[in-house]
C-alpha cells in the first residue's frame, strides 16, 4: 500500500523538502509515502477564490490513484489523535489499497473534492502554511506506523 499526499503547490523551500523527506524515508516499503505536488491555479485580478478551488480540485481529482481510498484534510474535518490516526492506518492496510491524502491551496479544496472523500481529518483548529502540512502529515504518519509496530519514537500517553 502506498499513502499519496496530494497536495497544492510547488517548489517548497529546503525545509519542506527536507522534512518531509526524513519521514517518508523511515516508512517501510508496505506503508511508502507518495508525494505528488499540484501546480497552484494563478490568480489574477479578476478570478475568485472559488475559481482557483474549483481548477485546483479538477486538478488534484485527476491525480487520485485509481482505486485508492480518499482522505481530504480540511478544518472542518474530525479531530484525530495520533492513537486514532494509528487506528485508520491499520485499516487502510487492511483494505489492501492505496490512500490519498487531499491537501488543498491557500483558498481550500473545490466541493468535488470533498464529496469524493471517505474520510474528512482536521490536523487542527490552528492554521498552517500549506507546505508545514507535508511535513506534519509525514510525521504523524510515521508515528502512527511505529506505534502499531510497538516502536518507542511515540511516547505518548
Amino acid at each position: 500500500m502506498r499513502i499519496h499526499i496530494i497536495s497544492v503547490g510547488r517548489r517548497m523551500p529546503g525545509w519542506v523538502e527536507d522534512g518531509y523527506a526524513e519521514y517518508a524515508k523511515r516508512m517501510p516499503h508496505e506503508c511508502a509515502l507518495n508525494l505528488i505536488e499540484i501546480e497552484p491555479f494563478r490568480r489574477g485580478r479578476s478570478t475568485s477564490a472559488e475559481q482557483a478551488r474549483e481548477e485546483e480540485g479538477r486538478r488534484i481529482l485527476k491525480a487520485i490513484p485509481k482505486g485508492a481510498g480518499v482522505t481530504v484534510l480540511d478544518v472542518l474535518g474530525q479531530s484525530w489523535s495520533t492513537e486514532r490516526l494509528a487506528g485508520h492506518l491499520t485499516g487502510w492496510l487492511g483494505a489492501g489499497c492505496d490512500r490519498a491524502l487531499l491537501v488543498g491551496g491557500p483558498d481550500g479544496l473545490a466541493r468535488e473534492c470533498l464529496d469524493r472523500a471517505d474520510q474528512c481529518w482536521s490536523l487542527s483548529a490552528l492554521t498552517f502554511p500549506h507546505p508545514l502540512v507535508r511535513v506534519v502529515l509525514a510525521e504523524q504518519i510515521y508515528r502512527a506506523w511505529t506505534l502499531n509496530q510497538g516502536h518507542p519514537y511515540h511516547r505518548g500517553g
